[in-house]
């Protein structure tokens, strides 16, 4: 009867072991799976940071790389090609150099160019043959817009410094001279000019301002090259973004 007491009894400590097992598993699996989802979350807010670092890497005002430089480029071109059609109102007789309304136009149309460029989707990686070529075009004509807008200063400059040297008398025309003095001297006749003070005055105002138009417009040229060259021309924001190449690894 003993033993059969000893029999009956000791069943019950080995199954309250193995009933105590899977709990005691449950409790170390828990902790594990608490790590696992805490470095997931960890590793999906860093994707999160480093996307919205990439996408306001190129930012100004809140505004893409290409949007603001081109819409600065639209606004100085127009400027300067509505100021070359006043001056040749003024005078029919200055020269083409003399009105660069050519600057104007020409960096009219790498604006939109560069419109054209923030509008496209972005991919990372250039991933698309179009937006490598619209990139590389875009800082082409950017460098052709600043070779071209120094041109126009030059010009304007040196005219600009021959009408603070002018000496002119009303004829049947407007005729300044640099030196009266001097028989043989250099003299500039401005047909359809019924005074000369348009010219010493009003056109010497529009040379002043076109200089200054031409040297922003040169220098926002000259960002706009700079920021392209910086990034090597593939690794820069421009247009919108659909994913980051993180997010597109994470969903492989």
């Amino acid at each position: 009867m003993g033993m059969d007491a000893k029999s009956k009894s000791s069943p019950a400590p080995n199954s309250q072991s193995q009933a105590g097992k899977p709990s005691g598993g449950q409790q170390n699996r828990d902790p594990v799976q608490e790590k696992t989802e805490n470095m997931e979350k960890k590793k999906g807010r860093k994707g999160k940071v480093n996307a919205g670092q990439k996408h306001n890497s190129h930012t100004c005002c809140g505004c893409g790389f290409p949007l603001l430089i081109a819409a600065l480029q639209l606004l100085l071109g127009v400027s300067i090609t509505v100021v070359a059609f006043i001056m040749t109102g003024i005078s029919s007789s200055l020269l083409t150099r003399e009105t660069p309304h050519w600057a104007g136009i020409i960096v009219c149309l790498v604006s939109l160019l560069g419109f054209i460029l923030y509008c496209i989707t972005y991919l990372p990686d250039e991933n698309t043959s179009m937006q490598f070529i619209i990139k590389l075009a875009y800082f082409l004509l950017c460098a052709l817009g600043l070779v071209v807008c120094i041109l126009a200063v030059a010009f304007t400059c040196h005219h600009y410094t021959q009408i603070n040297n002018y000496t002119c008398a009303m004829e049947d025309t407007c005729v300044c001279k640099l030196n009266p003095e001097d028989p043989i001297a250099r003299s500039f006749v401005y047909m359809g000019v019924q005074d000369c003070s348009d010219i010493t005055s009003s056109l010497k105002l529009y040379f002043l301002l076109q200089i200054i138009l031409n040297l922003t417009l040169a220098l926002v040229c000259l960002i706009s090259c700079f920021v392209m060259w910086k990034d090597r021309y593939q690794v820069f924001y421009a247009g919108f973004q659909l994913g980051c190449p993180a997010e597109q690894q994470l969903k492989v």
